[in-house]
Parts: C-alpha cells; structure tokens; sequence
C-alpha cells in the first residue's frame, strides 16, 4: 500500500471516529433538550387553566379533553381513580396531586395508540381540581429522528470526503518524495552520484532533498578521490617496480656479474622507496579516522623530538629551535607525522652545513630551510597527491609528504601552507590551541 493511500486511510479513520463521537453526543443531547422543552411548555399551559377553565364552564366542556395551541388540557373537578371521558384513566397520584397530597408530575401514558407526555397539577387556589396537560411525544422524537437520520448520511460522507481530500492533498504534499524516489533510482540504476537532486522549498522534506543531494555530492568527490589516488598510486608504483624487477632479472641471469653488489644496492635502495610509498598510501587512504585518537598534546614537545631525530640523521645540517609551550587537542602520533613530514622536505633540499630553522607557539609549528625555495607555478599544487615539481622528481620521494601533512592539518581543523622566504621557503602548520599550563620556553642554537 502506498503512503499516500495510508495517509487517506488514516485520515479517514480519525474523521469517521470524530463524527461518531459529535454524533453520540448531539444525538441523546438534542432529545433531552426537546423533552426539557416540551415540559416547560406543558407547565406554560398549565398556568393558563383559570383563562380556561370559564370558557370550558359556560360551553359544558369542563372535564372534556380540549386542545389548546399544540397541546391537549384536561380540567377534572373531584377527580376520582378510573378512567375518564376521552383520555386517559386517573391514577391515585393524580388525584393526591388534585388535593395536594402530592406534588405535580410528568408521565407518559399511551392512548388511542399514540405516546402522549402528560403534565398533571393542582388547578391554582382550588383544591380537588386536577389539570391535566398532554403533548404527543412524535413532536419531539420526530425532530430528533430526523437529526438520526442526517446524521447517518453525513458521518460516512464526510468520512469519504475527508478521504478523498486526504488523497489528493497527500500527493500534492508527498510529490517531492516522488521527484526525490526518482532521483535516488536514477542514481541506483546509473551509478551516477553527480546526478543533481531538485527539492526547492525550505520545508522537512526540501531539507531532506538537499541533505540527500550534499551527501551524494561528498560520496561522489570520495568517489573520484579513491579514483584518482589508485590511478596515481599505480602510475607510482610501477616505476620503483619496474626498476626493481629489472634489477632483480639481471642478478638471476648473471649472479657472478661484477656489478652484482651495485645492482643489490640498487635494489634495496628501490625497496627501500616502494616500502615508503606504500607505507605513505596506506596512511593516506586511511584518512586517519580508524585509528584517530585525540588527546592533549604538547606541539611544542612534538616539534622537538622530531628535530631532535632529525639531527641524529642529518648531523651535517644546522638547527636552530625556538620553541614555546602551547597545548593542543589531537592525535599525538598525526601530529608528529605531519611536523616530520615538514622537516624531512626541508633535509631534503637543505644544501650541507645549511640551517633548518624548527619553532612551535600558539598552537602552529613552523618549518624553514635555506634551499632553493619553491616555484612561484608550483605552489598551488605542492600539498596535492603524488605532485612532485620539475626539480624534486630527480630526488628520492613519493610526492605524498605534503598531502599527508594537510590530511592531518584538515582533520585536526587546522591549515597548513608555505610561505617563500629570501632564500628557502617557510611551511606554517596551525591547529586550534586550547588552555593549560606548561614548562617554561626552551630555544636551541
């Protein structure tokens, strides 16, 4: 069943029990209020008797059943217990009524076939007279029975109206839904993520439209990335695999050739590259969010230790740290990877006996070396995947250093960019920096 048959049903089930219930109470209340009614209009009557009562003397009809208006009266001096000329028999209570033994009453009592509503009283200042007043009850019960009847044809009408309604405002309102099903099995069918989703509005259902569309949108540019990152790794994975392979082939066709330990080095050395750069894949296509673990984290510590290692590799080199306390929020091992990846492109470049300026404070570490800095065409691209400049393409490397760097910088929501200096080029690596206490500042010469 569709929803919009649902939303008719439903509808048309809480219309159907609404005008059930109006009609369980207006019913029962219109017949009490018409009986109420027919009562005070029997006892108005009642109190004209006197007017009457000489009208009836001088024709001879006093005791008769005479009407009056819509009504019948009845005036019975002595009345006694037994039937009477015309109407209906005397009862002891009526006559206890007539001597004021007992107190005006209501009865109904059928005559002559018909159901009559009775008013008996005591006639005004004279006692052993009994005024009886009568109204056929038909009057009353018809009024109401005319209303059972209207509404036993407005309560299933109404109900199918409503449902009708119900109907067509539910596909007027669920129409979006439709054009947002459409879309999603057009995509389904197509495989097509870039497909655009239509939901103009501002209300549940266009926001809906539109939260659908931005997912498929960040699905599709996952979608590509995952592309272009396999396209790229492939195209960089072949080179130090060819290489190898080669090398390799000529080890086992002439493993007494003299150059053997040139072609092992070359090997290994090839190895070691294709270890790197699968090592720097994994890491990226991780997108750090399996293992990502947050705490508080001394940048200005991280800065330190990966200077520190850096000396010990490259101990040609100069450093100069100046580094301040500041604490930030996130994965320590990131952000260690990140600041590494910054100080092994400027080993990378740094001429011997060069300086590597190394600073943190505020929550940004800097990076700076005194290489041949980096073209002005380059630096759009520098922190995009596998991109590797004319000059570094001669140099050992994946060209994923920097992308992991801004990986690791977006997901802390931090930046990171490179700034050219005189001589060299500066890379500022920032994330957000919180509150908390700290060693005092160190700087290193």
């Amino acid at each position: 069943m569709s929803l919009r048959a649902r939303v008719a049903i439903a509808v048309g089930v809480v219309v159907f029990g609404a005008l059930m219930i109006v009609a369980a109470v207006v019913y029962p209340t219109l017949g009490t209020n018409l009986r109420a009614q027919n009562d005070e209009s029997l006892v108005q009557v009642a109190r004209q008797a006197p007017d009457i009562a000489g009208k009836l003397k001088e024709t001879g009809a006093l005791g008769q059943l005479v009407p009056f208006g819509n009504a019948l009266m009845q005036i019975l001096p002595e009345p006694t217990d037994g039937p009477t000329n015309g109407f209906v028999a005397v009862t002891d209570q009526d006559v206890g009524v007539a001597y004021g033994k007992a107190k005006p009453f209501f009865s109904d009592e059928a005559y002559g076939g018909v159901l009559y509503r009775i008013y008996a009283t005591q006639f005004p200042d004279q006692p052993g007279v009994l005024v009886r007043v009568a109204q056929p009850e038909t009057d009353a019960t018809s009024a109401q029975t005319s209303l059972g009847w209207l509404l036993l044809v407005l309560v299933p009408a109404g109900t199918i109206i409503a449902v009708v309604l119900a109907r067509l405002a539910a596909g007027r309102v669920l129409r979006p839904v439709g054009r947002l099903t459409e879309a999603i099995e057009r995509i389904r069918d197509t495989g097509d993520l870039s497909a655009p989703i239509s939901t103009p509005g501002q209300d549940e259902i266009s926001r809906l439209g539109q939260a659908f569309g931005a997912m498929t949108a960040a699905l599709d540019e996952s979608v590509n990335a995952q592309r272009r990152l396999v396209a790229d790794a492939s195209h960089e994975l072949r080179t130090p695999l060819t290489s190898l392979t080669t090398n390799l082939e000529l080890l086992a066709e002439k493993p007494d050739d003299p150059s053997a330990p040139a072609l092992i080095a070359a090997a290994l050395v090839e190895a070691g590259e294709l270890r790197a750069l699968i090592s720097d894949l994994v890491d990226l296509a991780r997108d750090g969010e399996a293992s990502f673990h947050v705490e508080d984290v001394r940048l200005d510590l991280v800065a330190e230790r990966v200077a520190a290692r850096a000396a010990e590799r490259a101990p040609d080199l100069r450093y100069k740290l100046d580094l301040r306390p500041t604490l930030v929020r996130g994965d320590p091992d990131a952000l260690e990877r990140a600041i590494g990846n910054l100080v092994d492109n400027a080993l990378k470049w740094s001429a011997p006996d060069g300086l590597i300026r190394v600073s943190a404070a505020c929550g940004t570490a800097e990076v700076s070396d005194e290489g041949p800095g980096i073209p002005a065409e380059d630096l759009p691209y520098i922190f995009d995947r596998f991109y590797r400049s004319a000059k570094a393409r001669a140099l050992p490397g994946s060209g994923l250093g920097l992308a992991i760097v801004r990986r690791v910088a977006d997901l802390h929501g931090g930046t990171v960019e490179a700034i050219p200096q005189r001589q060299g080029v500066m890379f500022r690596f920032s994330v957000p920096e919180i509150a908390g206490e700290a060693p005092d500042a160190r700087g290193v010469q």
